[in-house]
């Protein structure tokens, strides 16, 4: 079982899509959250310790998952796939860029 973890600032668009669209997926486990104070779920040590993959929506995301987490993440990948704050919870065009890029990194 492959675990994908997906980071967003708040977890309320584009890390739930991502999380909703690849919940089907056999033989991956996935979860998402958010990095800000502000989240609707939060990150924790344990959420990137459980993690075989870790992407994030924006390079700042990477940057802020560093400053806050520099030991969890010291062995982990961090990938990030430069996806701007600009579409709702399950848009078709988020949707499709999710699809065209993830999948090549997990499997």
């Amino acid at each position: 079982m492959k675990k994908v973890l997906f980071l967003c600032s708040r977890n309320k668009l584009r890390s739930p899509t991502a999380e909703a669209v690849f919940s089907n997926v056999q033989g991956w486990e996935v979860y998402s959250a958010g990095i800000s104070n502000d989240a609707e779920v939060h990150v924790s040590v344990e959420d990137i310790e459980w993690a075989d993959f870790i992407f994030v929506m924006e390079k700042a995301h990477k940057k802020k998952l560093s400053s806050k987490f520099a030991l969890a993440i010291k062995n982990q990948k961090i990938i990030s796939l430069n996806i701007p704050d600009d579409y709702e919870y399950m848009d078709a065009k988020l949707i499709k860029i999710l699809q065209s890029k993830v999948p090549g990194f997990v499997d």
